[in-house]
């Protein structure tokens, strides 16, 4: 029979383990994802903007869980079809954005499209639209967040989208 002594010092070596380990996962990915900022930003000087272009939007930002009462009746599956694991929600840097932003209802954005959220605060960075939100919001950005993560609300951020002229399909109320 193992000891109790034993069996709590493996359980807390395990957990430092993976600790350090999930610790080092997101410090590399927060690494890319400021690297890709970067690479953007340099992309964009380099050329001048002259074949650049950006769309800004003054936007509020909250958070949603992949839970039923927050969504519909698939919290696991977002509008465009991807399968989640809400265990993880807040590992895949997804957004739903309010109607008035997709395609779809007339909206600038279509599912996929990589967005850049600043003015929050730690929650800055891309991300990827994947989700709707219920037709009663407008101007509204829902970052996917694990269960039990905290709530935020942030009314004075801003969502950009850039992309280069010759590679985007502009809409018919945008202008080049």
């Amino acid at each position: 029979m193992i000891k109790t002594s034993h069996a709590i010092s493996v359980t807390i070596l395990a957990l430092f383990l993976i600790t350090g380990y999930f610790d080092n996962m997101l410090d590399n990915m927060r690494t890319e994802i400021f690297a890709l900022e970067n690479k953007l930003q340099e992309e964009i000087d380099k050329n001048n903007h002259s074949t650049w272009g950006a769309m800004e939007f003054d936007v509020t930002i909250t958070m949603y869980n992949p839970l039923a009462g927050q969504t519909d009746s698939t919290p696991n599956q977002t509008a465009d079809g991807t399968i989640i694991d809400p265990k993880r929600a807040s590992e895949y840097r997804y957004v739903a954005l309010s109607r008035d932003l997709i395609v779809r209802w007339g909206g600038p954005f279509e599912y996929g499209d990589y967005v850049i959220i600043k003015g929050t605060t730690g929650y800055d960075g891309i991300y990827q639209v994947r989700d709707t939100m219920a037709s009663k919001f407008i101007n509204r950005v829902d970052i996917l967040r694990t269960e039990g993560s905290k709530q935020f609300r942030f009314e004075n951020a801003t969502l950009y989208r850039y992309f280069r002229y010759d590679n985007v399909t502009l809409h018919k109320h945008e202008k080049p």
